[in-house]
């Protein structure tokens, strides 16, 4: 069986000729052959854009972001990057599927790519115990996309794989913290009945030294420093962005929505996080502080509801419910105001590691877009972003990684608000529309992702006309969700080789051609389990 991928864009040379032995997608040994021959039985990628040369090692490579903030301006490049699979290293610290991944490469450096998102998973890297950590997995993926010519984006993900939208394996926590765990179970998210999330570190224990001897930021700090020593020769020129975890899927919020064990269900309003001991305690000093002794006695509102309901099924989130009394605004800029503090600290220590590097920093904010057209913005309550009809939530936290020189890294761009159920009360497009215009504001650069897996060109259209600026920031880069089997389908493949070439224009409108006659081939081959498989660049 032979596929071939149509596209409008190439990125190859063809004069340049190697021999690269690697299969394509998982489970399939595939051969990539860069020809102008169409060969026969076969889906293509043709391309009309100029050629480059593919070189490998060149010092020709730009740095992520080296351009000034994306802003007031329509024409500016906007560089794609393509998250790799989630087990891209394996439980065992070794890469997942090395000519799978070589092979891929190859073909996303020939879309025009720019680069590749990992995660950096905490659980893999130091499960041996504490400070023993085994980067080898990783080192061999860095060179492999330094010999491909593309830069990567390492996420340093300190919470658990599993249990969310789109997690396709379980990676948890490291074993020992796990243990530490097991024995002071309000180490983690605790909801108002006693449900415990091992996601993420609780951020009430933040400056405690909970975890063997250390503090949970003096343990992300020594992981990071690690990472960063191992990798020293690699930043600024492949490691060219480092994004910092701060919480759940790596988001700078609390686990207010967990879908594993069927306990959230979109669109419900979450529940908030904030009944482990560090966290009541931390409460009830504050309510202590402004003498209001009793709102820190219960540990948070006792009319919030349950997960799955909606707003004006409670008596705190509904239209003219507690949310807007004195307690609410309270309650609410303390829970908020605890995971700012909780960003503050854990990008402070990044900054502090990564300094002088050459690689940016960025931090990721989660796109709640359920219960937007509400005016308690329920959703986004629970989730620690004090946004309501009356208040913006984003501005804050857009400060706050401004004043460390931090990109915001948003989700749901790809989304529109017709696309959405009406009952939900959804507003992707105008909540991207307020990050955009809190970022303009706080002076911080702005990056995107999509939060579904989307391989239409509606998505990709919307993606494009969010990166321009012509309402708040523009987008200083892109990465797509995710490389998978489905992604190099031939219709799918050739929507994303139009689009890296558009956001390269600038977000120019969509404009894929019904067919073209010219350019090059992408050709696509497997072939049987065993055999040997070749790229050939002719």
């Amino acid at each position: 069986m032979t596929l071939m991928l149509r596209s409008s864009t190439s990125f190859i040379h063809l004069n340049d000729t190697k021999i690269i032995k690697a299969p394509l997608l998982e489970d399939l040994h595939g051969i990539i052959s860069f020809k102008q021959a169409k060969p026969p039985s076969c889906l293509r990628i043709r391309s009309s854009l100029q050629e480059i040369k593919m070189e490998r090692g060149s010092n020709k490579m730009e740095k992520l972001h080296s351009l000034s903030l994306n802003q007031h301006t329509n024409d500016l490049r906007v560089p794609v990057f393509v998250m790799l699979p989630l087990d891209t290293v394996s439980l065992g610290g070794s890469l997942n599927k090395p000519r799978t991944t070589n092979a891929s490469l190859m073909a996303l450096k020939s879309a025009g790519v720019e680069g590749v998102m990992v995660d950096a998973w905490w659980g893999l890297v130091e499960k041996d115990g504490p400070m023993k950590y085994n980067w080898e997995g990783y080192a061999e993926l860095v060179q492999m996309v330094q010999r491909h010519g593309l830069k990567l984006q390492v996420v340093m993900s300190f919470h658990q794989c599993g249990g969310n939208v789109g997690d396709s394996c379980s990676i948890p926590l490291p074993p020992w913290v796990l243990e530490e765990i097991s024995k002071n179970p309000d180490l983690v998210y605790t909801d108002k009945s006693g449900r415990r999330n091992p996601e993420y570190i609780s951020l009430g224990c933040d400056s405690l030294p909970v975890l063997k001897g250390r503090t949970p930021i003096q343990v992300y700090a020594d992981y990071m420093r690690s990472f960063r020593d191992r990798f020293r020769d690699y930043f600024g020129e492949v490691i060219m962005e480092v994004q910092v975890g701060a919480g759940p899927c790596g988001e700078l919020r609390y686990p207010s929505y967990p879908e594993s064990n069927g306990t959230w269900r979109f669109p419900g309003i979450g529940e908030f996080q904030c009944y482990d001991k560090y966290m009541r305690a931390s409460l009830e000093a504050a309510a202590e502080a402004i003498g209001k002794r009793d709102w820190g006695s219960s540990g948070g509102p006792n009319d919030s509801g349950q997960y799955n309901q909606f707003p004006e099924d409670s008596g705190f989130f509904k239209r003219t419910g507690t949310w807007n009394s004195e307690y609410g605004k309270f309650f609410l800029e303390w829970y908020s105001g605890e995971l700012l503090q909780h960003g503050d600290r854990v990008i402070s220590a990044a900054k502090g590691i990564f300094h002088g590097t050459g690689a940016k920093l960025s931090a990721k904010v989660a796109g709640i877009h359920w219960h937007y057209g509400t005016r308690s913005h329920a959703a986004e309550l629970t989730a620690g972003y004090y946004n309501t009809r009356h208040r913006d939530g984003y501005l804050p936290i857009a400060k706050m990684l401004a004043k460390h020189g931090v990109v915001l890294n948003f989700t749901c761009m790809e989304m529109k608000d017709g696309q959405q159920p009406g009952y939900a009360n959804c507003s992707p497009e105008g909540l991207v529309t307020q990050v955009k215009m809190a970022t303009r504001d706080a002076k911080a650069e702005l990056a995107g992702e999509n939060a579904l897996e989307r391989y239409d060109i509606a998505a990709y259209e919307q993606i494009l006309a969010t990166s321009r600026s012509e309402s708040g920031n523009g987008l200083a880069a892109f990465t797509y969700l995710r490389m998978n089997k489905d992604l190099f389908e031939p219709q799918n493949w050739r929507n994303l080789v139009e689009f890296v070439k558009r956001m390269s224009e600038g977000g120019r409108n969509w404009r894929l051609p019904k067919s073209d006659c010219c350019g090059s081939d992408l050709r696509v081959g497997f072939i049987k389990e065993k055999k040997i498989e070749k790229v050939v660049v002719v």
